[in-house]
């Protein structure tokens, strides 16, 4: 049995998930190749394109997906999540979690019988991250590219920080001080960075980092959680929008990626979101069949 609550968790498997997708994403593979499995989705936070994916992904696939809000369920009245954990995964074959803190997870997949998919914690996005490297691999046709990430240092900067190093991508974080990513990941990457030769990069200076950039990466500056320092955050990341401007800084035929939803005109403009060097709908897409290739990998017999 194998969790997936951090890239590192599928860091041997990567490049084969990435291949399933890519099966899937072309309508080949397996039929059914989960039917009769069930996937309970667990969602702490408000969902668009996890739950709808997952979900999706899970009834292609043949199984039987359940969504179960934490109001849902005695975890909204007090149940300590451990054992919701023990009782929860003697009904399922596999559980998605959305949840606040990564230790939740944590500790949810420490009593659970069933593999656990971290869906988002507030450390980690690992399921983005593979609809991000798939959607890469698909314009750019190699991982032997450039991508700079402009913005806060957030959990889906966390998870590009592992899955571009374990994929010998280069990878640069250009971002203001005091909103670098994860300590413990960042020192992890460049550990994994050393290995697979991918060049790895903080830095505040935004234009300098996107010059000739492949892929330019963004994400909202106010996550849910962050409202209270709104407008702090505006002011610190201002200097941090993608914009036609620095996009004339980027590879003439660079790509732009954003993870969703965006605030049109505070991270990211209309022009550059909606124009033709943006790959964000293919990005959004691409994790259901991410999500596709991880549950077969996870669950499939």
């Amino acid at each position: 049995m194998q969790h997936v609550l951090s890239v590192l968790d599928i860091q041997d498997q990567i490049s084969d998930i990435l291949k399933q997708a890519q099966i899937f994403k072309q309508g080949h593979g397996t039929v059914e190749p989960l039917k009769g499995k069930t996937l309970a989705m667990v969602f702490e936070k408000s969902s668009t394109r996890t739950r709808i994916s997952f979900e999706v992904a899970m009834y292609q696939l043949g199984g039987f997906p359940l969504y179960l809000s934490t109001s849902d369920l005695q975890l909204g009245r007090g149940e300590i999540i451990e054992d919701t954990s023990r009782a929860m995964t003697r009904y399922v074959d596999g559980v998605m979690i959305r949840a606040r803190e990564h230790q939740d997870v944590v500790k949810f997949s420490r009593n659970s019988r069933v593999p656990v998919i971290n869906g988002l914690t507030n450390l980690e996005h690992p399921c983005q991250a593979l609809a991000d490297m798939l959607t890469i691999l698909e314009r750019k046709g190699s991982f032997k590219v450039k991508m700079v990430y402009v913005g806060d240092g957030n959990n889906v900067v966390n998870s590009l920080l592992l899955a571009t190093t374990l994929l010998g991508m280069d990878f640069t974080v250009a971002c203001p001080p005091g909103y670098e990513p994860d300590p413990e990941i960042t020192k992890e990457a460049f550990k994994i960075a050393e290995k697979t030769g991918s060049t790895l990069e903080v830095t505040p200076h935004v234009q300098k980092a996107v010059k000739g950039a492949d892929v330019l990466y963004t994400d909202v500056w106010v996550s849910m959680g962050d409202e209270e320092e709104a407008d702090q955050r505006l002011k610190d990341l201002q200097a941090y929008q993608i914009n036609s401007e620095l996009l004339k800084l980027a590879d003439p035929e660079a790509v732009v990626l954003h993870c969703l939803p965006a605030v049109r005109d505070q991270e990211i403009t209309e022009e550059v979101l909606n124009g033709p060097q943006s790959a964000v709908w293919d990005q959004a897409e691409n994790r259901l069949h991410a999500q596709k290739a991880l549950l077969y990998f996870l669950l499939k017999d």
